[in-house]
């Protein structure tokens, strides 16, 4: 744990992804207006998350690391990114949840019971805050680990031999 100053920023780079792409999921209506077209669209965020954890990883291969990383400082460097973004998650589901699109879990039970998916009970259990903290707070280090298993892969690099 002695210098994680680059797993730090880009944790916050994450972050900051993430609030951004809720918001514009609002902005395009994907919260309300356009809300059945919201499963589909939500999944592209991983693109972002994927460029996130490469441009970090090469960071730290490049600037803490002098221009050399195995893939297990790679997945390391990975880990305590998913770890601060895990620790964050109930902040950022709190931001999104109450400040950024207080109306998406009305608007997802009302969908929902409309379309016939639930019932309007099942509905209301499964879009609330509570449960989807739970279902974010597990899928951050689900999601964190195998992105950092994968991105390891391309960004490891090893030393040049000059003999």
């Amino acid at each position: 744990m002695k210098n994680l100053k680059i797993e730090i920023k880009w944790t916050l780079v994450f972050i900051l992804m993430q609030l951004s792409w809720f918001y514009i999921e609002k902005w395009t209506g994907l919260h309300d207006r356009h809300i059945e077209q919201h499963a589909f669209y939500t999944n592209f965020v991983a693109i972002f998350a994927f460029v996130i954890y490469t441009l970090a990883l090469f960071d730290k291969r490049e600037n803490d690391l002098n221009g050399i990383m195995t893939y297990w400082q790679g997945f390391k460097t990975g880990l305590w990114i998913t770890l601060f973004v895990t620790i964050l998650t109930p902040l950022t589901q709190y931001l999104v949840s109450f400040w950024i699109s207080p109306e998406y879990f009305d608007n997802m039970i009302a969908f929902s019971v409309q379309q016939g998916e639930m019932t309007q009970k099942e509905a209301e259990e499964y879009f609330e805050f509570k449960n989807y903290l739970i279902l974010s707070t597990v899928f951050a280090p689900v999601a964190g680990v195998f992105t950092s298993a994968i991105v390891a892969i391309f960004t490891r690099k090893k030393k040049v031999s000059t003999a």
